[in-house]
């Protein structure tokens, strides 16, 4: 394959948006609408990317610093074919280049091989036939099929307007050919600008052959230009990851309401119920199951795993065989080891549960170390902070937390140590001992509850 380099033009308003982030930062599924082309467009391992921005200023190459993607800025816009220019000092003459579009996000790579394939004997141009084309430009082709131009909706007469195959705007060409017909563009036109769809008329006038390549989906060329077309492309993405997921061996008790924010990977038999959200990578492996309305963000879930409804996990590690939830809340930095149980309204912060543990009832534990087969009561927390600093908590295995107990770390609880419930801990709890803090339990006589003043 020659050389291959592309330019992605993203300088577009978004006017339809109504919105103050540039259109192409718009996101599908977590990730920007350019960032989508961006991934497709390394997947074919170019030498160079380059892409046009205009509108949004510098939050557009901002938003992907450290990309190793160049920026160039189209100022003023006027018009595809003027934007590519501002892209071509920053390219080689030799090999071919590919024109992607940074609010068409959905365009995969393998749709593109071909395009860029057919630009190696003369220049190709991606098409689709829609069932109504309006406001596309249409691809003219002659009595044997060959193409010859492509008109704008706004320059197009009555018959040219009956033609259903449209041009998608992504094309590839021999670079330094590609050079010379942008040199020549004119913006005679009813909008005018200067359109890159006029260099297929000068390639068809020098007798260079124009390829056509069509897509596997439509919606892989659609584009976006108003919220409701990013929500509807949001709904194909999904559903098509969902597609993937139970190919895999996911059951999804409903394919339509699953939302997947960036990497999730699963092992066999795993299934999760309505209205979960993954986000960044989640790793889970066989056997799990995620209950309704869960929420689990860059974390890892091992074999066998059950987690109940409204569970929210963010950077936590969850070992094999554990049961989370209802209502549990893992924090960065929780790692729980095999069979523990962390049940409703529990959260876990940058702290450790050894093989066994449990905190089945509202509970806070934040920098702790648990130890194995520790029972956490109702209402336990660890105080772990004096209002500048973190502190540590550390209970050794097979000590028991009696229900509403406060540890004020630094502090540690010996092996087998039990904590009478009402405890506030705030020296070392002795191994194999029960330790208490409450006052003496006493009545008084006498004392009537305050009334309501009227």
């Amino acid at each position: 394959m020659p050389e291959l380099q592309v330019v992605v033009l993203a300088a577009g308003k978004g006017t339809r948006m109504k919105s103050a982030l540039p259109k192409v930062l718009h996101p599908i599924a977590g990730r920007a609408l350019l960032g989508h082309v961006i991934a497709a467009a390394q997947a074919l391992n170019p030498t160079r990317i380059v892409v046009v921005y205009g509108h949004g200023g510098e939050a557009v190459p901002q938003a992907f610093a450290g990309s190793a993607v160049d920026f160039v800025i189209q100022e003023p816009q006027l018009g595809t074919g003027h934007a590519v220019q501002q892209a071509m000092p920053k390219l080689s003459k030799d090999g071919i280049t590919l024109v992607l579009y940074g609010d068409v996000p959905l365009i995969s790579p393998a749709t593109l091989k071909p395009v860029i394939e057919g630009a190696a004997g003369g220049m190709s141009v991606l098409t689709v036939e829609l069932a109504d084309p309006t406001g596309y430009g249409r691809i003219v082709r002659d009595a044997a099929g060959k193409v010859q131009r492509i008109v704008e909706q706004k320059d197009a007469d009555a018959p040219t307007r009956a033609i259903r195959e449209i041009n998608t705007g992504i094309i590839a060409a021999p670079s330094a050919r590609l050079a010379a017909w942008l040199g020549r563009l004119g913006n005679d036109n009813a909008q005018r600008e200067y359109y890159l769809t006029d260099v297929i008329a000068m390639a068809v006038a020098e007798g260079v052959a124009v390829h056509t390549a069509q897509p596997s989906s439509e919606w892989e060329v659609l584009g976006v230009n108003s919220r409701d077309q990013l929500a509807l492309l949001e709904r194909v993405w999904q559903r098509e990851n969902a597609n993937r997921l139970m190919a895999a061996g996911v059951s999804l008790a409903d394919p339509a309401r699953i939302d997947v924010r960036g990497e999730l990977s699963c092992g066999t038999d795993v299934s999760i119920d309505v209205g979960c959200v993954f986000e960044g990578k989640v790793e889970i492996g066989a056997d799990v199951v995620v209950g309704p309305n869960c929420v689990i963000k860059d974390s890892v879930i091992e074999t066998g795993t059950r987690i109940a409804a409204f569970s929210h996990f963010e950077n936590a590690h969850v070992g094999p065989d554990n049961r989370i939830g209802p209502y549990a809340r893992l924090r960065p930095g929780a790692k729980l080891a095999r069979d523990v149980h962390v049940g409703n309204f529990v959260e876990i912060k940058a702290s450790t549960l050894a093989d066994g543990a449990k905190a089945n009832h509202l509970a806070y534990l934040g920098d702790s170390e648990i130890g194995q087969r520790v029972n956490i009561g109702a209402g336990t927390i660890t105080c772990n902070y004096d209002g500048a600093n973190k502190h540590k908590t550390i209970i050794e295995d097979d000590a028991f937390i009696g229900s509403d107990s406060q540890l004020v770390a630094p502090v540690r609880v010996g092996r087998g140590a039990t904590l009478g419930a009402g405890t506030t801990l705030t020296r070392d709890a002795p191994a194999e001992q029960l330790t208490v803090s409450r006052a003496k339990q006493m009545s008084v006589p006498g004392w009537k509850r305050p009334t309501k003043k009227k």
